[in-house]
């Protein structure tokens, strides 16, 4: 069992950077704006060859507990809760303050062991303020600047006093799927990859992303609340459903380009776009009452162009009242508005209420293994065969254009490779015809397919 570290203190003293200089990697958004992070975060870290999990937690305030600073404070109250350490932060240059004295009380009474940790201590006003800390009746305090990375070396030493017997490493024995091709055999089915899914959750504001995670977790792990916006960071949960490990993505909302506002909203956005780029499968949250407006189908489309794998869930389903229409409604609308995406799965939920959330999964796993596909050149040619049969290529200025060899050159997500005698003239239309029917014949519903010509015969035709 790793080590895990909470990082806690009033507003911008600085913790979301030390965050991100343990873990080594600027993950957490960071500003000069008061109350930037509002979600607890982990992460793996690692200080002078320790590993352990820091957990990056929302600025202590002294505010109403319903209030939105007052749920973020619960985040905190929960990550304490959670940790084996308390890292207490304090800005060694403003001093000690009444919040970090009130809130020096409220650790000192938790059963956790509390290290005191006097950020920005470097020049003269850095170590005033860090004398000053041990007013605050938490011991010694360890001087750093997180900024710099000063004074690692002392925090390290100060850790290490709690950190646990190592345990053997296990090896890790997890299937991947199959990348090679296989034209020897007729089942395409990709073994079964034990990987962790990694699954974004995307949509517009208050379409019920961070509702839907915690009722997937089962606890108020994300903040939630009637403020749209509320969700910064892109934050990552493990968990597991049914034996089966899942990395949860929660981002946050995507509103169109051209309301974004201020530096925040646009570092916000921008790790929303950094988590579908290293997404497997997406899953993009409608609002079942107001499904498919304009930035729903930029954002599907977005999708499509990064080549990840999406499902539809409509969320909110608890508010529809002829749930048949509706649904019959919403993939019509689909088909309608994004071509691209033909057949693309709808799970209808309520992350309020909890229902439609197994479906979901299933949906999800579902979508990576068709993503993931490789299916043998045999039967792509098989295939194509019979439609030129029954659907030959149109003649363009009264030549025919030969459709020679198929193969599939990539998956993750699929692309497939037609060589034939006059690529540039083959319509557009008659490449969307066959697109549509490798979605159909071999069961890609709402995979993003990758289609190429290439000019020439069957490279392969003269090889044994």
């Amino acid at each position: 069992m790793q080590l895990r570290v909470a990082i806690v203190g009033r507003p911008n003293v600085g913790k979301s950077t030390l965050f991100n200089r343990l873990v080594g990697r600027k993950i957490a958004l960071v500003d000069d704006t008061p109350g930037v992070t509002r979600d607890r975060r982990e992460g793996n870290a690692r200080l002078s060859g320790m590993r352990f999990v820091a957990i990056d937690t929302a600025g202590l305030d002294d505010v109403d507990a319903e209030s939105l600073a007052g749920r973020m404070r619960a985040q905190t109250e929960a990550a304490i809760r959670e940790a084996d350490v308390v890292l207490f932060v304090i800005d060694a240059r403003a001093g000690v303050t009444p919040l970090d004295e009130h809130f020096a009380e409220l650790v000192r009474r938790t059963d956790r062991p509390v290290i005191l940790v006097a950020n920005k201590s470097e020049g003269r006003a850095g170590e005033s303020g860090a004398l000053e800390a041990y007013s605050l009746g938490l011991g010694d305090p360890v001087q750093v600047s997180a900024e710099h990375g000063e004074g690692m070396a002392d925090l390290h030493t100060v850790l290490a006093r709690f950190e646990p017997p190592e345990e053997p490493d296990l090896e890790d024995d997890a299937a991947a799927v199959v990348e090679e091709p296989d034209d020897d055999g007729e089942d395409d089915t990709p073994t079964i990859d034990t990987r962790p899914l990694k699954l974004a959750i995307v949509g517009r504001p208050n379409a019920g992303k961070s509702t839907l995670i915690n009722a997937l977790l089962g606890e108020e792990r994300l903040l939630t609340g009637p403020e749209a916006g509320i969700t910064r960071d892109a934050i990552t949960v493990p968990w597991t459903w049914r034996d089966r490990r899942v990395d949860l993505v929660d981002t946050a909302g995507l509103r169109r380009k051209a309301k974004v506002e201020g530096k925040l909203e646009r570092l916000s956005v921008g790790e929303t776009l950094r988590s579908i780029r290293f997404a497997e499968v997406v899953v993009l949250t409608l609002d079942a009452t107001q499904p498919f407006e304009k930035q729903d189908l930029q954002i599907a489309d977005l999708v499509e162009r990064e080549g990840r794998a999406i499902i539809v869930v409509a969320d909110k389903w608890d508010l529809v009242e002829d749930r048949n229409a509706t649904l019959r409604a919403l993939r019509e609308m689909s088909d309608r508005l994004l071509p691209q995406l033909r057949g693309v799965t709808i799970v209808p939920v309520s992350g309020l209420i909890g229902t439609g959330l197994d479906k979901m999964m299933q949906a999800a796993f579902a979508a990576r293994d068709s993503w993931s596909r490789r299916i043998s050149t045999g039967r792509l040619n098989r295939w194509l065969g019979t439609v030129i049969e029954h659907h030959p290529p149109p003649a363009v200025s009264g030549r025919r254009i030969k459709l020679r060899y198929m193969t599939q050159v990539k998956s993750r997500p699929p692309h497939f490779v037609v060589f034939c005698s006059r690529p540039e003239a083959l319509p557009d239309a008659y490449m969307r015809y066959l697109v549509n029917g490798l979605r159909e014949r071999f069961e890609l519903p709402g995979v993003p397919i990758r289609f190429s010509l290439r000019k020439g015969d069957n490279p392969f035709a003269d090889k044994d």
